[in-house]
């Protein structure tokens, strides 16, 4: 992507909901400059979810489904998505 496609999407990406914005802004901070068209196009797809949709696959209630179920969605969501505590 180039830094104005991608200056756009972090734009775009500003949620209504304070959970949304805190993981989609550490997203940016750690994978931003590395983004591929691909996962920029993800990434566009997942911000046109309704904020509490996004916060439900954001926080693993429920898992991609239909037009939003494929690879490059699922990759962008496991970077997006907190890190799962161990169980030990």
């Amino acid at each position: 992507m180039t830094p104005l496609e991608l200056r756009q999407l972090h734009w775009r990406s500003r949620r209504g909901l304070l959970e949304n914005d805190l993981l989609i802004e550490k997203f940016f901070s750690q994978y931003g400059a590395q983004l591929n068209v691909a996962q920029g196009k993800a990434v566009t797809a997942l911000m046109n979810l309704a904020d509490n949709d996004l916060l439900d696959l954001l926080l693993r209630r429920k898992e991609p489904q239909g037009d939003t179920d494929t690879p490059a969605i699922r990759g962008v969501l496991a970077l997006m998505r907190p890190a799962v505590p161990s169980t030990k």
